[in-house]
């Protein structure tokens, strides 16, 4: 058995510590610091406007200090009257100085002012409003689906569970990447950046009340450890963990996961099968391959199918659940069909853009 002993598991824990944290999905928007670069440009922008309009008008003005207004005067007449400080040194005179003070002056004053507060308030108000989606998002989740690690396989297992109806509001991701955490909520799905061998972090996850456990990392280690944090936390979550090396799966289903899949050596059946029938090998590509072409469906006995055998059911019957056991749909053990039975059945697909095994070429035609 593969793993390293309990010490090295601690320091690499220890070396990948990251703060944890949940990341909600939202739309793009651009960067904090991009929003208040630009709205200061606008209040700048704003600001000389003013200033010019008070200098091409500035025969309609008085200043009290020194007569003539010259352009550091229209300047600083500008700052004193877009921020409301209005010192009464320099003031209109004229009827026409008044005039552009009424139409021009004035809503400049107004812009300027919603810029600059209209700035403040977001920058204050943009924790409230994130701790008030992180409060809702706790109180509402629940029976969700929780993955562990955000690679390839975890990507493919959401796509699958997905595929059959699961909302992208139902996925939680965990990862320690921060980057792999922004990807995940680029495609809608919630993401909580940091180690799930943590308690703490599963937690922020809500693994208490999840459904589903879908644990996918890259070290089978590390899949140990989160599946005893995880069943620790829930015991009733039906969890499903992948390891890389086939004499680690008891481990793993002693330490609480209902199945544990061999991605190395399903890959290497996979690759065996290709080569003995190319074309098995594309229809068992396309059987896991959810939402195209030819699917496998766990569904329930119908009441027209109560009574029939699997052979003499609506779909093509691969096995029959019946309490704990699967039996193939020729087992004698089978008999006739139960309302209480399940049925693993192969299904066409909703049509999609993806090509059905029977439409791709075999490799060498």
């Amino acid at each position: 058995m593969k793993l390293p002993g309990h010490d090295a598991i601690a320091r690499q824990a220890d070396e990948h510590l990251v703060p944890s944290r949940v990341k909600l999905p939202r739309k793009a928007v651009e960067r904090p610091l991009r929003q208040v670069t630009k709205r200061l440009a606008m209040a700048l922008l704003v600001l000389v406007a003013t200033a010019f309009v008070v200098y091409a008008d500035r025969g309609g003005y008085r200043d009290i200090s020194d007569g003539p207004v010259d352009l550091l005067d229209a300047f600083y007449y500008a700052t004193v009257t877009l921020s409301t400080t209005g010192y009464g040194d320099i003031t209109p005179v004229s009827d026409s100085a008044r005039l552009v003070n009424i139409l021009v002056v004035t809503p400049l004053r107004v812009l300027f002012l919603i810029i600059l507060v209209g700035t403040t308030l977001e920058v204050l108000t943009e924790r409230t409003r994130e701790e008030w989606r992180l409060n809702r998002w706790r109180s509402t989740l629940r029976d969700h689906t929780v993955v562990i690690g955000f690679g390839t396989k975890g990507r493919s297992a959401i796509q699958t569970v997905c595929a059959t109806g699961l909302k992208k509001e139902q996925v939680v991701v965990v990862d320690p990447s921060s980057k792999a955490i922004e990807a995940a909520t680029a495609e809608g799905y919630a993401g909580v950046t940091g180690d799930a061998t943590r308690s703490d972090v599963l937690r922020r996850a809500e693994v208490h009340k999840a459904r589903q456990i879908i644990i996918a990392p890259q070290r089978d280690d590390t899949a140990v450890l989160v599946t005893l944090t995880a069943r620790q936390l829930n015991r009733g979550a039906k969890i499903v963990a992948a390891v890389r090396e086939e004499e680690n799966a008891p481990l793993l289903k002693q330490s609480g996961a209902d199945a544990v899949i061999t991605s190395s050596g399903a890959a290497g059946r996979l690759l065996g099968l290709s080569v003995l029938s190319p074309a098995a090998g594309m229809v068992m590509e396309d059987l896991i391959q959810q939402g195209s072409g030819l699917d496998i469906v766990d569904r329930p006995v119908v009441r027209a199918e109560v009574g029939r055998t699997p052979r003499e059911a609506e779909d093509l019957v691969v096995s029959v659940v019946r309490g704990h056991r699967v039996l193939g749909y020729d087992d004698p053990a089978v008999g006739e069909l139960q309302l209480t039975d399940r049925l693993i059945t192969i299904v066409r697909a909703t049509p999609s853009a993806h090509v059905a095994p029977h439409a791709r070429p075999l490799p060498g035609d």
